[in-house]
Formats: C-alpha cells, sequence, structure tokens
C-alpha cells in the first residue's frame, strides 16, 4: 500500500510579492491539497525572514482548518524554547475547539540550545531561529563535508553534516534569539515541556505543592502531538521514549535522517497514542511536467538556501531569472551543497521514484514534502502532479 503524503509548507514571499499575497497563495494551497488527497497540511515556524511568512503558525493553522474541512492540519513545528507549554496548549486547544480531531501539535527545540551545552544562542538549522528542531553543529565545514564524504544508502545520498559554527559566532543571530524570550528567560528541559504539554492536555498537570491547574481551553483538546528532530539526538529519543509519533528531517538536514530515525525507533516504547512506532520523513520536491522543467523552477532554490546558510535569513523567493544572475564562488556553492543534492526534482515519475527509495531506505510511515517555487502556480501544479503520480502506483 502506498503510504500517504502530506505537505510542509513555509508561507514563502515571492519575490516582488507581499506577505499577504504568501498568506493567500498558503489558503489556497491547502484547499488544493485536500482536494488532491494529502493527508496533512504542516506549517513552519520561522522568524526574522523577509522571505517567510509563517511566524505564528498556531494562527495559521486557524485560518487553514477554516476554509478545509477534512484534511489535517498541524505545526511543524512549535519551537519550545521560547514559549510555555501553557501558552501551547492554550492556542492549540483553542483551534481544536471549532475544528476538532484534525489539528496535530509538533513539537521542536528551539532555534537556541540550552545554555548547558554551547553557552550561548545558536540559530536552527533553517536560519535564525526557525524550523525542525535538535540542531547538531559539527562535522563538515562550510565546504559542507571537508574531510568527509557523502556515502549512498540503498541509492538514497547521505550528505556530511553541515557545519553551522559560523551562525554560531553570529551577533546579530543572537541578538534576534534573545528577542524572542522575557530578559533573564531561560528554556527548561526539552523533555519537561513535553511532558508538561501532555499534562495540560490530559488534565492531569500539578505544581510542586500538589495544586491542580487546568488550561481551559485546552484541557481535554484531542490535538495529536508530535515529536519533530534532526538527528539521533535529544528529540528522537524524548518521542521514543514517550511513545508519539516522530518527524524526522531529510529535507533540511539530510546528514542525519537515518541516525534520526534509528534512534527514535530504538528509543520507542509503546504508549496510549502509539503501539508501534510511526515516522513521517520529511523531503524537498519540485515536480514538472518533465524533468528539464522541473530543474527550472528548481533553479531559484540554492540561491534561497544560501541566504538562510549565510545568515541573512530566507529572501524573497527569487525568480529563474535572478537565480541565472547570480555569480557562485566555490564557497557559496559548498554552503548548499547538500540541500541542493538530496532534492527531487523532475517529472512527475522522477520524483515519485525518488521519494518512493527514501520511503523505502528510511522506512517512513509517510512522507512530508516542501515545495517552494516563485511562481504560486508552479508549486499548485507541482503538489498535484505529484499527488497523482503518487497515488496512481
Amino acid at each position: 500500500m502506498t503510504v500517504p503524503l502530506s505537505i510542509l509548507d513555509l508561507a514563502p514571499v515571492p519575490a516582488g510579492g507581499t506577505v499577504p499575497d504568501a498568506l493567500r497563495n498558503t489558503l489556497d494551497l491547502a484547499r488544493r491539497a485536500e482536494e488532491y488527497g494529502y493527508h496533512r497540511y504542516w506549517l513552519a515556524e520561522h522568524h526574522f525572514a523577509t522571505g517567510v511568512a509563517s511566524s505564528a503558525p498556531a494562527v495559521l493553522i486557524a485560518l487553514v482548518a477554516a476554509v478545509t474541512s477534512r484534511i489535517r492540519v498541524g505545526s511543524g513545528a512549535v519551537q519550545l524554547g521560547h514559549r510555555t507549554p501553557l501558552d501551547v496548549v492554550e492556542q492549540f486547544g483553542l483551534v481544536d475547539a471549532l475544528h476538532p480531531g484534525r489539528i496535530d501539535l509538533g513539537l521542536g527545540r528551539s532555534g537556541q540550545r540550552r545554555a548547558e551545552e554551547a553557552g550561548k544562542a545558536v540559530p536552527e538549522q533553517r536560519g535564525p531561529v526557525t524550523g525542525s528542531a535538535d540542531p547538531r553543529p559539527g562535522g563538515a565545514g562550510p565546504a559542507a563535508g571537508r574531510g568527509r564524504e557523502s556515502r549512498v544508502v540503498d541509492g538514497l545520498l547521505i550528505p556530511p553534516p553541515f557545519d553551522y559554527s559560523v551562525l554560531v559566532t553570529s551577533p546579530r543571530l543572537a541578538f534576534q534569539a534573545s528577542l524572542l524570550q522575557q530578559p533573564g528567560a531561560r528554556t527548561p528541559d526539552f523533555a519537561d515541556q513535553v511532558d508538561d504539554i501532555a499534562a495540560f492536555l490530559n488534565g492531569t498537570y500539578r505544581s510542586p505543592d500538589g495544586l491542580p491547574v487546568h488550561a481551559v481551553p485546552g484541557e481535554g483538546a484531542g490535538v495529536e502531538l508530535w515529536i519533530l528532530g534532526s538527528s539521533g539526538g535529544r528529540s528522537a529519543q524524548v518521542a521514543g521514549e514517550r511513545g508519539l509519533p516522530f518527524a524526522a528531517n531529510y529535507y533540511v538536514s539530510p546528514s542525519g535522517v537515518l541516525e534520526a530515525v534509528e534512534a527514535y525507533r530504538a528509543a520507542f516504547k509503546p504508549s496510549r497514542a502509539l503501539a508501534e512506532p510511526y515516522v513521517i520523513v520529511s523531503a524537498d520536491a519540485v515536480v514538472a511536467a518533465d524533468d528539464a522543467t522541473g530543474r527550472e523552477l528548481a533553479k531559484p532554490y540554492g540561491l534561497w538556501v544560501r541566504s538562510i546558510r549565510s545568515g541573512q535569513g530566507a529572501i524573497p523567493y527569487p525568480t529563474p531569472e535572478q537565480a541565472d544572475a547570480h555569480v557562485w564562488s566555490e564557497e557559496d556553492r559548498a554552503l548548499v551543497a547538500d540541500r541542493l543534492d538530496t532534492r527531487f526534482v523532475g517529472s512527475p515519475e522522477t520524483v515519485a521514484d525518488g521519494l518512493d527509495m527514501l520511503r523505502r531506505v528510511t522506512g517512513a510511515d509517510e512522507l512530508l514534502v516542501t515545495t517552494v517555487t516563485h511562481a504560486h502556480a508552479d508549486r499548485v501544479r507541482s503538489y498535484e502532479l505529484l499527488a497523482r503520480a503518487w497515488h496512481g502506483r
């Protein structure tokens, strides 16, 4: 049986467009996704990026849920480093109250590692304080693997890890991270935050003195709790030990996807939520009528990723012409190589074959696809073509 396909949307702002354009595009794409048979529609959390409009996932989820009727809608992921468990539960409980049984609460570690791990703010792997969690700086340098080699596992490319140490020292990114928290605030342990969220949802939360505290709205909400992670570290462990479904990140952090799913499955303990592990694996894809057109539509992606990894933040998504005009240095190419080399681009058959390989190698129970193009019509068409090819297999 073909595994379900789902969508992760960043609400990209196109070059020459506006935030309202991006949000209207997201709502249109969500309606189309439901029509095409996608299982979930997740929204990312990004901050300080002129090219991304998804800064408040709970708000955007409510908007998407209101214009759809069947598709599950959720976060990929809420970043817990600058939110309290009560705040998260109240927000998602509010949305669930009007759209019961359709809301996914995906949780990620913050865009900054805890002080005891690094002693300073560290941007998440999608750029400044964004995206899914569990960053593991180290490994390759800006050369995306200098001194280490890519490997191919049963056909799937696993590049060396990208090194985020250059971004760690950025005063700009450290200041941006500080703006997301109250002065002097300290992020609790991730596992404790997840447990508190579950307790608020279940109505079992107690103060240290045993005083019951209730989240209203939120308590009793039928949201589905998820953990997102990019490596075999803390997020995978927490998801497995608590018997929660897990989303592993081939899209942003392809080097760690196999370790992530392996660590999650190794740590898994059955729970009321799941009797056995359940894994989504994310991927970047662009589909067009043929391979050459797909490559043309996908041209701007490298320039966009370069803006993120250089610490600038995601720029408005370029046109293919803007991408052609950029003069690429070797350093530029190395900065984005792992992301470009692990995309699935081309005709419906080409991309469906690639995604099926990703499913087979990782053992994914579901795939989460991100597609970004400059023209909204091309993005909609990409998802339509992919759904037809995938569901027709």
